[in-house]
């Protein structure tokens, strides 16, 4: 029998404060699991009319699948989490997209009718399980040169992407940190980040339990001459620097997706629906471009242009990385669709659980603004790649 396509929302989304990694952060010595458990466990008491057994699927995104983020992590944390074994749960790699291709794989199964209601996130544990713990590269991707070595360091990427763009200079880079920092902070003091932050339980041998309220990574008041202090690790008198990057971060996320109807019969108030979706493959080497031709794909496949697009969250896994697509689509370095509540610069990026993170943002964004219609996320992924997500605000005026 012939299906027709549902209308996909998202209903409502959760992380963790972001720590940083290593033996001083937050989450040194709390489990990636339990984070995870931590923020599905929120997302069911924030939404009380959903029975748990409604829950169709976990889809839960890790980028290092191993430890206290393997055991088929999606599973894993649906179990912990007390929902019904009759839950299902999978895990999920697409490095930094993790959690969007959690949203966008789940999502399309609601659309197809195979879901009703998903869960879908993820969680990375920096500190635990640093970026390519226990990866073997094959030797033919040098030997056969099928990419340069500098594709296998994220870092050396954005540098590559200086090369590429040198308008990007240093200079804007960190100018486009600061102005992130600065984001961060005001959103923080109008108490625009908080609500989807989930209290989370810390310890440590020095000072015990404790409660992860805030995120650690943010440093306000930070300023253009403070950056142009930094080392250049990725290359001697380079442009890439802790402050004009995202950090090394621990944290999870996740959220709540529904076939709209149903959302509706549940009593669960959608924040914005999934309108369209779109992964593209750029030379490994530059990365970060990435978000360019997955956002001109899906533009095109939807007859938008970006003066369409009333609100724009970019993963700012580089501040270069952002500012090429900023440039490419002539979009200026400080234009207010973009990250108004600051970024991942300033609060963090712990890999796959990002995407969710931008889609929280945007939806409360939306909440605050029935005159836009569409807004995208969008993030650059390791290994050449890009992902975005078209969204249509459901309180958008236009409409009433």
């Amino acid at each position: 029998m012939p299906r027709t396509a549902r209308d996909v929302v998202f209903v409502d989304g959760v992380r963790t404060p972001f720590g940083k990694a290593g033996p001083k952060g937050l989450y040194a010595e709390t489990r990636a699991d339990d984070l995870v458990v931590r923020a599905i466990r929120e997302l069911m008491r924030r939404n009380p009319s959903l029975p748990p057994e409604r829950v169709d699927e976990v889809a839960i995104a890790a980028t290092t699948q191993t430890g206290d983020q393997g055991l088929t992590i999606g599973r894993s944390a649906a179990v912990l989490a007390g929902l019904p074994k009759s839950v299902p749960g999978y895990a999920i790699d697409r490095m930094c997209a993790g959690a969007m291709t959690a949203v966008t794989t789940s999502g399309a199964g609601i659309s197809f009718g195979s879901y009703d209601v998903v869960i879908a996130g993820g969680v990375e544990h920096m500190g635990r399980h640093p970026m390519g713990e226990g990866v073997d590269p094959n030797p033919r991707f040098l030997a056969d040169r099928l990419v340069d070595p500098s594709a296998l360091v994220m870092g050396s990427t954005a540098e590559n992407l200086h090369d590429r763009f040198p308008q990007i200079t240093k200079e804007r880079a960190d100018a486009y940190a600061v102005r992130s920092q600065q984001r961060t902070a005001a959103a923080y003091a109008a108490g625009k980040v908080q609500p989807d932050l989930v209290p989370t339980a810390i310890r440590s041998a020095e000072k015990g339990w404790g409660l992860a309220t805030a995120d650690e990574p943010p440093r306000p008041g930070t300023t253009v001459d403070d950056l142009a202090k930094l080392k250049t690790p990725f290359r001697v008198h380079g442009n890439v620097t802790a402050g004009n990057a995202a950090g090394l971060n621990d944290g999870a996320t996740a959220c709540l997706l529904a076939a709209e109807d149903v959302a509706r019969d549940l009593g669960l108030a959608p924040r914005m629906r999934l309108v369209d979706f779109s992964f593209a493959g750029v030379e490994p080497e530059v990365m970060g471009v990435g978000p360019v031709p997955a956002t001109e794909r899906l533009l095109a496949r939807n007859g938008l242009t970006m003066d369409d697009i009333g609100l724009i969250e970019i993963n700012e896994a580089f501040a270069v990385q952002v500012l090429a697509f900023l440039e490419h689509f002539k979009i200026a370095d400080d234009d207010a669709r973009v990250n108004p509540w600051g970024g991942a610069i300033a609060v963090g990026h712990p890999l796959a659980s990002s995407g969710v993170r931008l889609m929280n943002q945007l939806s409360r964004l939306f909440e605050e603004r029935p005159d836009v219609r569409y807004g995208l996320t969008t993030m650059c992924v390791g290994m050449g790649m890009g992902g975005t997500v078209l969204w249509e605000n459901v309180n958008w005026e236009g409409t009433k």
